[in-house]
């Protein structure tokens, strides 16, 4: 009896052993991918006619219409040509008016040219600090277009009410030595 129930035990036991051989080992859980690398970005390379380059980077997050508005405008060569008509030492240097190409800067007009339309404010969180990138307007808030500064210094008074949509990532040293009738030479978007 005893080598009966061996026997019966061994058959068994090599029948679990053929069936566990033929199942196939149990598929671990899948590993999720990565998530996709979020799109990055366009940032913006302006080169100075005197030399000097500053690159840009945008807050699309912040600021989707503005930072559209921006890329357009510079593929579209706007601000090609273009000088800086407003320069105030610790608070801003302006640019973006199409009149700045020939005008003398010293014209009563310059500083009121725009693109020919404007767009809505996108007021939002980000403070405007060193580097930080600006939409001027007039005392409608919707109305900027074209001009845009870069903050010398910080001024907490504009944050709530003009619409900041980047800053400058590289050549601060450039802007600190921009003076007014200093001419743009081109503005690059990269994707």
């Amino acid at each position: 009896m005893i080598r009966f129930l061996t026997a019966l035990v061994g058959v068994a036991a090599l029948t679990v052993g053929v069936a566990l051989a033929q199942t196939p080992a149990p598929t671990p859980p899948a590993t999720p991918a990565p998530p996709a690398a979020a799109k990055k970005a366009a940032t913006a390379v302006i080169t100075l006619e005197k030399g000097g380059e500053i690159v840009l980077e945008f807050w699309p997050q912040d600021a989707p219409k503005h930072v559209e508005n921006f890329v357009k405008l510079a593929n579209e060569k706007f601000y090609d040509g273009q000088r800086v008509h407003r320069v105030e030492p610790g608070f801003v240097v302006q640019f973006g008016d199409p009149q700045s190409k020939t005008k003398p800067m010293d014209d009563p007009k310059m500083g009121s040219g725009g693109p020919g339309y404007t767009i809505k404010a996108e007021f939002n969180k980000r403070p405007f600090d060193r580097g930080v990138l600006g939409m001027a307007r007039t005392n409608d808030p919707d109305s900027a277009g074209s001009q845009i500064y870069i903050m010398l210094g910080p001024s907490h008074f504009l944050n709530g009410k003009y619409t900041a949509f980047g800053k400058v990532a590289s050549g601060m040293g450039v802007v600190d030595q921009i003076k007014v009738g200093d001419r743009i030479k081109t503005v690059r978007i990269i994707q």
